[in-house]
C-alpha cells in the first residue's frame, strides 16, 4: 500500500481532514496544468478548486488502476477541457499539410537549441495558439516531465497516439515560430 492508498482508505473512513495533505502536494502542478488550457488566473484557481471539489467527492471511485496523480490529472483536464468549451474560446488553426511536410530531422535540431532567450519566448507564445489538448500534451510530458503512459491516460489516449500527437505538436510549433520569424519586423 502506497503512502497515498493509506491517505484515501483514511479519508473515506471518516478522517476528511486529511484530504489537506493532496491539496498542499498537488495544489501547483494542477494550477500549472489548467493555466496552460484556460486563459485568465481567476478561471484557473476556480478550476482548480472545482478539481479538488470534485475528486473529494469521488475519491470512492478511485480504483488504484492508475496513480493518484493521473486520476487527479485527468480530472483537472477534464474540468479545464469542459470551461473552455462553455467559454468558447476560439484557437487559431495551423495549415496542416505544411506541418505534416515538416522533415523530423529539423523539428529536432530546432528543439535541441533551448537554450536561446529569444526562441523560448517565441515557444511560449506559440503554445498559446494551441487547442487545449495539445497544451496538454506539452504541459504534461515537456512541463510536469509525465510519463508517455501518464499522458495518455490523462488525456484518454493510447501510447501510440499520444507520441503521435506530440510529435505533431512539436511540428506546429515549429511551423508557428518559423512563421513569425519569417515576418518583417
Amino acid at each position: 500500500m502506497t503512502e497515498e492508498t493509506g491517505y484515501i482508505r483514511r479519508i473515506l473512513d471518516g478522517e476528511t481532514n486529511l484530504f489537506s495533505f493532496f491539496l498542499e502536494r498537488y495544489s501547483r502542478p494542477i494550477y500549472s496544468l489548467i493555466i496552460q488550457l484556460v486563459p485568465n488566473h481567476e478561471d484557473a484557481e476556480e478550476l482548480t478548486q472545482d478539481t479538488f471539489v470534485k475528486a473529494f467527492r469521488k475519491l470512492d471511485a478511485f480504483k488504484n488502476d492508475c496513480s493518484f496523480s493521473t486520476w487527479l490529472y485527468r480530472i483537472a483536464y477534464n474540468t479545464a477541457v469542459s470551461a473552455t468549451r462553455k467559454r468558447r474560446i476560439v484557437f487559431p488553426v495551423l495549415d496542416e499539410n505544411a506541418v505534416g511536410n515538416i522533415p523530423d530531422e529539423t523539428i529536432d535540431t530546432f528543439f535541441e537549441n533551448d537554450d536561446n532567450e529569444e526562441m523560448l519566448q517565441r515557444l511560449e507564445e506559440a503554445i498559446d495558439y494551441l487547442n487545449p489538448e495539445e497544451k496538454a500534451l506539452i504541459t504534461l510530458y515537456y512541463m510536469e516531465e509525465k510519463p508517455v503512459s501518464d499522458v495518455a491516460s490523462v488525456l484518454g489516449l493510447t501510447t501510440d497516439n499520444t507520441k503521435v500527437k506530440l510529435f505533431r505538436v512539436r511540428k506546429k510549433l515549429y511551423e508557428w515560430i518559423k512563421s513569425k520569424n519569417d515576418e518583417p519586423e
